[in-house]
């Protein structure tokens, strides 16, 4: 199944999370398409096996007691040429999903391709989540993510906040009232960085600290001291450091 942008008019994808328990486990069909010269997407969403749970133990994970989600809705054409690129370069398995993953079927006009599963799971689930959040922000279900970050050394003490919009593919860093536009692969990694290390919220506060340190608010209102409650899980990968060094160097030190 090669990829020809000029005969490809759509693109079906699947993805089901497997075994994992509810309320987390979900499917969602996302269908694309770019035939009338515009990016239209169709998004259905189901969380599965809820019946198994009460409503108090769906709303302690954090959920609603309906969390089904559906949109039709042209995206921004930005969006087009990455999902071209990835489809150039995806290479296919030839096993059919035994769990959890995604699937793809190539829409030539109205013919629908059979589903096939790409190696490349892991990129493939990481633009397919960009995309689902893309259609959040296009149709006003959630607002851009904004984290906020606060530097403070024995000289300089300085405010930033860094706001990801997916509705167009854009990232503003706002640093002490100035703004810029940063890189789009860079700072999804940098957002990868920001929610790898564990939080501590029971010493969580609700302002940014002043004395020396650096401090981080992921978007939920509570801010973070890194070095004291924020912590590696993994111990081979020191997230904490990585992500100390990129505030720091968005701020210029």
């Amino acid at each position: 199944m090669k990829f020809d942008k000029n005969l490809i008019t759509g693109l079906e994808i699947e993805y089901d999370s497997g075994s994992i328990p509810p309320p987390f486990s979900h499917v969602y069909r996302l269908l694309l398409d770019w035939s009338q010269g515009v990016l239209s997407a169709d998004l259905v969403m189901h969380y599965t096996d809820r019946e198994e749970l009460s409503e108090e133990e769906i709303l302690a994970e954090g959920f609603t007691p309906n969390d089904d989600y559906s949109a039709k809705l042209d995206l921004n054409p930005i969006w087009t040429e990455p999902i071209f690129d990835k489809l150039r370069e995806t290479k296919w398995n030839s096993r059919q999903l035994q769990d959890e993953g995604i699937s793809l079927a190539l829409v030539e006009k109205s013919s629908t391709s059979q589903p096939k599963v790409p190696v490349d799971q892991e990129g493939w689930k990481l633009l397919a989540q960009d995309l689902i959040q893309a259609i959040y922000e296009t149709s006003k279900k959630e607002a851009p993510l904004t984290i906020q970050f606060r530097v403070v050394t024995n000289e300089i003490s300085v405010d930033g906040a860094i706001t990801v919009h997916f509705s167009d593919r854009e990232v503003i860093l706002d640093k002490a009232g100035e703004k810029e536009k940063l890189n789009w692969d860079y700072s999804i990694q940098l957002m990868k960085l920001v929610f790898t290390p564990d939080y501590n919220y029971e010493i969580a506060r609700e302002e940014a600290g002043k004395k020396r340190g650096i401090y981080i608010e992921c978007g939920d209102g509570f801010w973070h001291t890194l070095g004291k409650g924020v912590t590696n899980i993994d111990e081979e990968f020191d997230a904490v450091a990585r992500l100390e060094e990129a505030l720091l160097s968005l701020v210029g030190l």
